[in-house]
């Protein structure tokens, strides 16, 4: 099963929309610890799906979905990228079991435009290990 990751850090929403529709993408699945923070702007995951996220995905019919434990908990610490992958190593098919359940052509979605700084690269790493196929989308 194939799926890609974004990063909607400095895209215009009408970008970021162009992107996904591009590759098809049907449910966009946020990786965030804290999808909900109004830093985020229009990519904010908002209390009701006529605001934030889901209404910019809404509109051109693309599904939105969180999923928290994927979240970065050691964002800010120098060794991240080490720390998660033992996490992934650990509990890896625990933290990405709801992702069995997302229908194909999902998108991971976090911040961090560049996938190699994100741990959503880490992610897609460790379902490829798994037998998925990714694309990052630059």
């Amino acid at each position: 099963m194939k799926f890609y990751t974004i990063g909607y850090g400095g895209r215009k929403p009408q970008e970021f929309l162009f992107l996904l529709k591009e590759k098809d993408v049907k449910i966009v699945v946020v990786v965030r610890l804290r999808p909900d923070h109004a830093r985020m702007g229009s990519y904010a995951m908002a209390k009701s799906p006529d605001k934030g996220i889901q209404r910019l995905l809404g509109t051109v019919g693309i599904e939105y979905c969180s999923v928290l434990e994927l979240g970065n908990i050691f964002l800010g610490q120098s060794d991240w990228k080490e720390r998660y992958r033992d996490l992934l190593g650990r509990a890896g098919d625990l933290l990405t079991r709801r992702l069995e359940n997302v229908p194909s052509l999902f998108c991971l979605m976090c911040a961090e435009r560049s996938p190699v700084e994100c741990h959503r690269f880490l992610i897609a790493e460790y379902l490829v290990s798994k037998g998925y196929e990714v694309e990052h989308i630059q």
